[in-house]
Order: structure tokens, then sequence, then C-alpha cells
């Protein structure tokens, strides 16, 4: 795996009002990333509420965020771990090195690195738009020709028993405005590509296990994005396998 750093983005403002959360009892009713903010600027505050495990990615995580890469949680390892975690949207935001932890931070270096996505041979140059899909690190990127014109973006696959099929295929229909009728859900940007298996974007977190029924699941904003790029007719290719969550 490759050992590029980055650094990791700067420290929202403070929440005013979680003291009075706190002394009220109320803390608990505010989601977990409306109170990140305000614990991150307390060390011991924020140790306290930290992982102490060792995850199952967290030699790769280490590397990734420029740790020293011993396979071992320590108090700062946790607390850069769960700086990357709130700002991404990976949950629970606690410091431990998750798969989903280590696939937010594989987008963020693959976003940072087309052309390793360009001398992917799962998905070479082709002439047109060329959705690419890899399976195993949930991340997808557009080629136009030889250029990365959408870069990398989380992506959530089918769950165990709903698999995303692999292969290539191409974008047959295009619903604006679509909706699941039998999961009640909406489904906008939704580009088809295999019978009923389409790219759309999601209203659940990104990295929240198990996944989908078949779809491609992405973000409001990518999904978007994607859409407007893409036409009937173009290219999509899908490999790997997704791991476990």
């Amino acid at each position: 795996m490759p050992a590029k750093n980055f650094p990791l983005p700067a420290r929202s403002a403070q929440l005013p009002t979680l003291a009075l959360l706190l002394l009220f009892g109320l803390a608990e009713a505010v989601p977990s990333q409306a109170l990140a903010p305000r614990l991150a600027g307390g060390g011991s505050e924020r140790a306290a509420g930290c992982s102490t495990k060792a995850g199952p990615q967290q030699g790769a995580v280490e590397r990734y965020l420029g740790l020293p890469v011993d396979g071992r949680q320590s108090p700062k390892d946790c607390e850069a771990i769960r700086n990357f975690q709130e700002q991404e949207g990976v949950l629970p935001a606690d410091g431990y090195a998750s798969p989903a932890t280590y696939r937010a931070l594989y987008v963020r270096w693959a976003a940072g690195h087309p052309e390793k996505l360009l001398a992917d041979k799962h998905c070479p140059p082709a002439r047109g738009r060329v959705a690419c899909l890899d399976l195993t690190h949930q991340v997808l990127w557009l080629l136009k020709g030889r250029k990365v014109v959408l870069r990398a973006m989380p992506a959530r696959s089918g769950a165990p028993g709903y698999e995303t099929r692999t292969g290539r295929f191409r974008i047959q229909r295009r619903v604006r405005h679509d909706y699941s009728a039998p999961y009640r859900q909406k489904m906008p940007f939704s580009q088809y590509f295999s019978r009923g298996q389409a790219f759309h974007g999601t209203q659940k977190n990104i990295y929240s296990p198990p996944g989908s029924h078949g779809c491609v699941n992405l973000r409001y904003d990518d999904a978007e994005n994607l859409w407007r790029w893409m036409r009937i007719g173009d290219t999509v290719r899908i490999w790997g396998r997704k791991p476990p969550t």
C-alpha cells in the first residue's frame, strides 16, 4: 500500500452550547458530529472518549495519516484518527482504525493521485467517458479519454446477498428524480447500468454498513456531478469484491 501522507483537515469552531448540554444531561441528544468540534479542542476530554484498541486496519491507517507505523493504538493515534473520522463522516468517530476508516483514507489518497487511477489496468483509458468502480476499496472515478475528469469519490455498493454486479456495462437509462417503491427510498440522479442496478445519490451515511440493495450509493453532490458528466451509452467498469464491514 502506498505510503503517501497528507495533512489533516483544519478543526472546526467550538460549539458554545456544549457546557449547557452537559450540565443538563442533554449531550446524548445531540448528534456526535455536532459535538465533535468542541471535543476536539480539549485533549484530555478527547482522549477519554477514544478507543484504546488497535483496529483491524491500524497499520494502514497510521501510514496514511503520517503516524508512526507500529500497529498499536496510542492516544496520539486515536486523536488523529478521530479527527479524520469527524471530517469525513465515518461513524462511529471514536478513533478506532476500522475498515470504513481505511476506505475513507484510501479515497482521500486516490483523489490526490489521478496518475495512479490512470494506471489501474482494471479500468484503462478509452474513447469517451468511463465510470470506474473499485468494489474492494469502495471508490469511484470517471475517465474521459486519458484524463480523470471526476476525481475519486466514496461509494457504497451492495450488501451481502445484494452484491453489485461486476463486469463491463453501459448506461442504459437515466432518471433525475427516481424513487424505489420496494425500499421506500429516494434515488436522485439515478443512472442504470445493469437491470435494476444504478448509480444514485443517497441520504444515508456513505460509510454505513452493510450496504445497498445492489445499487451504487453516492453522496448527493457526487451523484449530481456524475449525472452532469455521463450520458446514455457511456461505459461502466466494475471489479473487485466488497470487503467485510
